[in-house]
């Protein structure tokens, strides 16, 4: 839209542009919208006059701080807010960090560039004036040094949000975050998990999509956030200390969410024979990152030595219980919850698949079937797992390996646990491969009988025994034996005592 800075310009004729989109414009960078603030009597009349020359929906998102979006059927969508304070000058001294403490006047000529990608569409602000924009605490300086600084000395106390804030900005614009700030943040750390659960959810989603999460994790550890957040990976760092060396589980784990983001960076090199099957199942990154950070969470609770060897009995089990707590608090959807949960629940699974020589049709059916949606998500998650026992010069001679037939226990035991992390990687390309060449039969086989047949050949009620006696048939089918009506009837009347008994 060549005219868009015209019409904000006659709209909001007092308004201001701040945060994001002036600070990406700085550097030469695209947002997703445009922030502008302006005096709260004007916010509302201003929304609907911009939204009706838009021909945009115009709505309010929050009465208290006065604050309405404009929002356009192409993508568009501009936030106006109310200064908080008298003017401009004391709105921007509230404000996080330098870099997002700037303004610039609409009534100032500026150009609006944009580009669309997908149904989004991004701006950029040019031909700004310099002269023109408000930097009361050399918020210009700092982007052009790449620092995230604070803005003022409570900001944390303010808002505990920015705690996370400054670690998500710092990734998202591969800034530094200053040493004063840093030890504010420490001197802060305790606050971390009292914002509203949506908000933090939305900081660590875009924490998670960064390339660089795993570093930015080990940077939130060291000031304190991260472990103030989720406390139990602070009982991970003593917990395992002689099986995981310095750090103990907490050092895997961070080897774990390192390991997933390589393998989300590189499904290609990771599954030559399925990366394009399986990239429509890693749409949603963050996904995969929060279950690999939580995934061991409950090995300090259930750690105990028997024998003179450490266990950790049923930590997957409890594991996805304290999850699915922490998910709640957090306010994720239910769908998210149930899936990250379950790959948690289950992560143990394919090495109980790979302790056996063989694994049978019948027993990938099953653990396809007791999975569901999280089957495919399980086995990346179990990648990371993994692999993250081997150095990442090995990764690369393993990953051109796993792609051959799944190598004997004999044979992995030769190597000690780079066999058998070899078997592992193996394992999962064998169950990929089943999945997605064979995936009907291993998820939705045929119906070729159903309830009432079973009770009409067998003369039995309705009842619990018709549903075991299916499942049955549907075995049978999976391994081959069956294939038709027929086949199937002949099976029941077969074998109607063992079934029946």
């Amino acid at each position: 839209m060549s005219n868009l800075g015209k019409i904000i310009r006659e709209s909001v004729p007092d308004g201001y542009y701040v945060g994001g989109v002036l600070r990406d414009a700085l550097m030469r960078r695209y947002s997703g919208d445009i922030d502008l603030a302006m005096p709260r009597e004007e916010v509302k009349s201003c929304a609907l006059k911009l939204a009706s020359k838009l021909k945009a929906a115009a709505f309010e998102m929050d009465k208290e701080f006065g604050v309405w979006r404009v929002s356009g059927k192409s993508g568009l969508q501009i936030d106006l807010c109310a200064f908080v304070g008298k003017d401009i000058k004391t709105d921007l001294k509230r404000r996080d960090f330098t870099v997002n403490a700037l303004a610039y006047p609409v009534s100032s000529p500026v150009k609006i560039t944009e580009k669309k990608e997908g149904k989004k569409i991004f701006l950029k602000l040019c031909s700004l004036k310099k002269d023109d924009i408000i930097d009361l605490n050399g918020g210009i300086a700092d982007i052009k040094n790449k620092i995230i600084r604070t803005n003022g000395p409570k900001i944390f106390q303010e808002d505990p949000l920015r705690l996370l804030r400054a670690f998500r900005t710092a990734c998202e614009l591969n800034f530094k975050i200053e040493d004063k700030t840093f030890s504010l943040i420490k001197k802060n750390c305790s606050l971390a998990f009292k914002p509203a659960g949506e908000r933090i959810q939305e900081e660590l989603r875009r924490i998670f999509l960064a390339a660089n999460t795993a570093s930015v994790l080990r940077e939130m550890d060291k000031s304190g956030v991260l472990c103030s957040l989720i406390a139990e990976l602070a009982k991970q760092k003593n917990c395992a200390l002689c099986y995981y060396g310095e750090g103990g589980v907490f050092t895997h784990t961070m080897k774990v969410v390192e390991r997933i983001e390589f393998l989300l960076n590189n499904l290609k090199r990771a599954f030559p024979k399925y990366h394009a099957k399986l990239k429509p199942y890693t749409a949603d990154i963050s996904i995969y990152k929060m279950a690999a950070l939580l995934h061991d969470i409950a090995k300090p609770a259930t750690a105990k030595e028997i024998n003179g060897r450490l266990r950790f009995f049923h930590h997957e089990e409890r594991g996805s219980e304290m999850a699915g707590k922490f998910l709640k608090k957090l306010k994720f959807s239910s769908d998210s919850q149930r899936l990250i949960c379950k790959m948690i629940y289950y992560h143990l699974r394919p090495s109980n698949l790979a302790s056996n020589e063989i694994v049978t049709d019948k027993g990938i059916y099953k653990f396809f079937k007791e999975l569901g949606p999280a089957g495919v998500p399980m086995l990346l998650l179990c990648w990371a797992d993994y692999t993250s026992y081997v150095k990442p010069r090995q990764l690369s001679s393993l990953m051109r390996k796993s792609i051959l037939p799944v190598m004997t226990m004999e044979e992995a035991k030769k190597t000690e646990n780079v066999g058998k992390t070899l078997r592992h990687m193996q394992m999962l390309n064998f169950l990929f491969g089943k999945y997605f060449n064979k995936g009907k039969r291993y998820t939705a086989p045929a119906k070729i009988i159903d309830g009432r047949d079973i009770m009409r050949v067998l003369g039995i009620p309705p009842g619990p025994k018709v549903g075991e006696i299916l499942e049955q048939v549907i075995l049978e089918q999976v391994e081959g034996k069956i294939k038709t009506r027929e086949e199937a009837l002949r099976f029941i009347l077969e074998n109607k005592s063992k079934l029946l008994g």
